[in-house]
């Protein structure tokens, strides 16, 4: 689930919401498929700019302190972040990660930044356009494909993507009849 940022050495792991408590701990939405091995003590990552395009360069990097499971995310202390007053600092800004640093992909996976701009096609050949956001929703995530037709939502469904070559830059699809009439 990880995704580039402006900064290509980056990714995105994570957005501190808020402050938690008096002690400096932050709630912290997890971005990542491995949040476990991901937010674990003395984890270390750089804050976004305001952007949340790029590190920010007035920031050093943050080292986990201590992390706990909570709710749908984890609560995280950072060292040198010690009070309510320095966590709110980090509010709403997003956590990165070196690329080289991320867990690699399994067979079959593909990194969200992988798929921006991959040239859609049907199975029959036909040009469908290239793909220009992914959103992450449930059942599934869908694909924004911008073509010459206009533009097209695509589940990322292995019943709808039959492959994909991020070497060739392309994607195939076999949309349900009706799909790209939409």
């Amino acid at each position: 689930m990880e995704h580039r940022v402006g900064d290509p050495d980056f990714v995105v792991i994570g957005h501190i919401t808020k402050p938690h408590g008096t002690r400096g701990e932050v709630y912290v939405w997890p971005l990542t498929d491995h949040p476990d091995s991901t937010f674990e003590p003395e984890a270390s990552f750089r804050l976004s700019d305001a952007d949340g395009e790029a590190p920010d360069p007035g920031v050093s990097p943050l080292t986990v302190s201590s992390v706990r499971p909570y709710r749908r995310g984890f609560l995280v202390c950072f060292h040198g972040v010690v009070d309510r007053d320095a966590a709110d600092l980090l509010r709403n800004r997003y956590l990165l990660r070196s690329f080289d640093q991320t867990e690699p992909l399994e067979e079959g996976e593909i990194f969200y930044h992988q798929l921006l701009g991959l040239r859609v096609v049907t199975a029959e050949g036909l040009e469908v356009g290239r793909i220009k956001e992914v959103y992450g929703l449930k059942p599934a995530d869908l694909l924004e494909v911008e073509g010459p037709d206009g533009a097209h939502l695509i589940p990322f469904t292995r019943q709808v993507i039959l492959h994909w070559s991020v070497d060739e830059g392309t994607m195939v699809i076999d949309p349900p009849k009706g799909l790209l009439e939409l």
